[in-house]
């Protein structure tokens, strides 16, 4: 029976240009360099069972198969998408057969995190006897989508996105199979990596695609747009890009710096992401980054929802750019967020303490004759406005949960602090 794709010349440019050897690799030399986690393996002849976890088209696949080829391991590639327990028992079955012989197995599982955790528990008996040298390769954080077990006996090796020296090499390659240059000014071919966003099987179709172009006119950055279809940026708002992105705006303004915030917040809008988080994290942000340092910044949080549930998108989308740039140049101080927790803290280890007699109300005659509320001070009374009295409970020390910064507003609240305590001092509070 003859394949679709004997003849080298008609399989897909991707297909053609995959790596023959791992030296023929790109991008992942941090993994495949002689003092690098797989190259240290490989000079020991021996491979540990790992995880491959890294965006699509940066070459899982075929580091798998590489190096089963360098170490002569027996290749059985498996997808989590198309296989059960029934798929599973046959591959244990193989691989323990082929053990007998002398011949060990290298099981490749494709995005190995949709497995359920009790097929994930299947893989443990043979990783640990060494029936299968297990290579898993995912694009989700193994961390949340592993269980403990596994990962435990299985090394997670991050790769990387293909950056631009390793998308140009690409190209490069791809150019030399097709036997002429893509029709791409230098712009072009810049754009058409931002295209890839590091996905080389992506960038090699777009090229393939790009080849059945005549060599004139050369296109620029609008024409290459016009020719191919332009995908969306990677961002899975249910999983960890989302959670990566908004830790990358709300640290970005909280380290003051306004444009990476922009930015941050434009890809998280262009992939598809709700405003009205965003929207609920400006405001968290508002109250813990900022606080007092800035008390109009909660109110300008409040306002820019209004303002997007009012307007919707894409016009509402202004209000929270707005917000963004003013809580970005806004001073910062997180001493309520930090003075909330030790409250809190505080109230936890001291348990049931009674509040001090003296502030408490006494509706009925019995609760007078305890002493409640005897000796309280009214403190309007007092000509500073403040008796200084104790409002701690008996047996606890005052404590100082709240210590403003030298920034912003609250420079002026650390001066009223300091006002009431030489004030309670003075009167032997």
């Amino acid at each position: 029976m003859t394949s679709l794709f004997d003849n080298p010349a008609d399989r897909p440019l991707a297909e053609q240009l995959r790596p023959a050897s791992l030296e023929e690799v790109v991008g992942q030399g941090h993994l495949l360099a002689p003092t690098a986690p797989l190259g240290r393996m490989l000079a020991a002849g021996r491979l540990a069972s790992v995880i491959l976890w890294g965006p699509p088209g940066c070459g899982k696949t075929t580091i798998a198969r590489l190096l089963a080829e360098r170490v002569g391991l027996y290749f059985e590639p498996l997808s989590a998408v198309f296989s059960g327990v029934a798929d599973l028992r046959k591959v244990f079955d193989a691989a323990e057969k082929r053990k007998q012989t002398g011949r060990s197995t290298l099981l490749f599982v494709d995005e190995i995190h949709r497995f359920n955790r009790a097929q994930q528990d299947g893989f443990l008996p043979f990783v640990e006897n060494g029936t299968v040298v297990l290579v898993g390769a995912t694009t989700e954080n193994p961390s949340f989508e592993l269980n403990g077990a596994l990962l435990s006996r299985c090394q997670v090796l991050v790769l990387h996105r293909l950056d631009d020296a390793a998308l140009d090499l690409l190209l490069a390659r791809a150019e030399g199979v097709l036997g002429r240059p893509l029709p791409l000014d230098t712009d072009a071919r810049a754009a058409m990596r931002a295209m890839a966003d590091g996905d080389g099987r992506y960038l090699l179709n777009l090229a393939e695609d790009l080849a059945a172009l005549p060599p004139e006119p050369v296109l620029d950055p609008a024409g290459l747009a016009g020719a191919v279809q332009r995908r969306a940026p990677a961002y899975d708002k249910d999983r960890e890009g989302h959670y990566n992105l908004i830790s990358a705006l709300h640290k970005s303004l909280r380290g003051s710096d306004t444009d990476a915030a922009l930015y941050w917040m434009a890809r998280m809008l262009e992939g598809g992401e709700d405003p009205l988080f965003i929207a609920r994290r400006l405001t968290r942000f508002a109250v813990e980054d900022i606080g007092l340092a800035d008390p109009g910044a909660v109110t300008q949080a409040i306002a820019a929802w209004d303002v997007f549930e009012r307007l919707g998108s894409p016009e509402g989308e202004l209000a929270l750019a707005q917000l963004v740039i003013y809580l970005g140049t806004a001073p910062k101080s997180n001493a309520a967020y930090m003075a909330y927790k030790a409250a809190r803290k505080a109230a936890k280890t001291t348990g049931s303490l009674m509040p001090p007699a003296h502030i408490l109300n006494a509706p009925t005659r019995m609760m007078k004759d305890l002493g409640y509320s005897k000796g309280y001070q009214y403190d309007h009374d007092d000509p500073d406005g403040f008796s200084g009295q104790n409002y701690f409970p008996d047996g606890m020390e005052r404590t100082r949960f709240y210590r403003p910064v030298e920034r912003g507003f609250e420079r002026e609240i650390r001066k009223r602090l300091e006002y009431w305590d030489r004030l309670r001092t003075k009167k032997g509070g």
